[in-house]
């Protein structure tokens, strides 16, 4: 780990910081920079989850502090999410890996698409109080996507602010403080996890993730500030760029 490697992996990590604070898939762009580096995949995917879970809880507060988190709602799925992800990682892969990158494009494709053509989704709040049906809905999908987080990852972000958006009538900067404690739950079990495994290099972790604490700071003042106008774009484009970055490692 040289100086100019050190300040790529800090660049790398600041850029996805920002863009996983506003819409998620942040992880597309640091993971890979950690395993240009050289980093072994394993210890690649330990090392990027120490680093993003500075970001995210950055971010957490943040929004937090901007009463961007609805936390009557987040209570009841918190448990549901550690629970997921605790289960994800731990799972054994008996799911194969092709199957797995084509099912979540097609999913990624439908949630891109059905965001682009609703030119109302997610631009108002329209969020008209918890009900035992939307909480179980809630929970349900906090499971759902800890588990996939711990199991697989990728996207894990956009999903969750499309569901909170689909399920209580958020709009996107509401969806988005909401998603990122949950995705902050997830990402502490499966740091947790890493570490008792020895899989984090912290010579790149920490001042990667001093640089992600930095980007998701810059990236949730953007989100709050500009709302919808500028978190929409950004989610389907990131939407579209997992889709792509699935499907070419699906076809290789």
């Amino acid at each position: 780990m040289n100086l100019t490697t050190l300040l790529f992996l800090c660049g790398a990590g600041f850029l996805a910081a920002a863009v996983d604070s506003i819409a998620g898939g942040g992880g597309m762009i640091s993971l890979p920079a950690i395993m240009a580096a050289g980093v072994p995949p394993h210890l690649a995917l330990g090392t990027n989850k120490f680093a993003s879970t500075w970001g995210s809880i950055t971010s957490t507060i943040k929004f937090a502090r901007s009463d961007k988190i609805n936390f009557n709602l987040v209570k009841y799925q918190i448990g549901c999410t550690i629970i997921g992800s605790a289960i994800g990682v731990k799972t054994v892969l008996s799911i194969d890996e092709r199957f797995l990158h084509v099912l979540i494009v097609a999913l990624i494709f439908v949630v891109a698409i059905y965001t682009t053509l609703k030119k109302d989704f997610g631009q108002e709040n329209r969020f008209n109080g918890l009900t035992n049906q939307n909480v179980l809905l809630g929970m349900g999908f906090a499971l759902i996507l800890g588990f996939y987080d711990g199991f697989f990852g990728p996207g894990t972000g956009t999903f969750l602010i499309f569901s909170f958006i689909s399920v209580f009538g958020f709009d996107f900067t509401a969806a988005a403080g909401n998603s990122k404690i949950l995705n902050f739950v997830s990402n502490i079990v499966s740091l947790i996890l890493f570490a008792l495994s020895g899989k984090i290099v912290y010579l790149a972790g920490i001042p990667m993730a001093i640089a992600m604490v930095l980007g998701a700071w810059v990236g949730t003042h953007i989100a709050i500030k500009n709302g919808a106008k500028i978190i929409k774009p950004i989610f389907i484009t990131i939407a579209l760029l997992l889709m792509v970055k699935l499907l070419w490692q699906a076809l290789i």
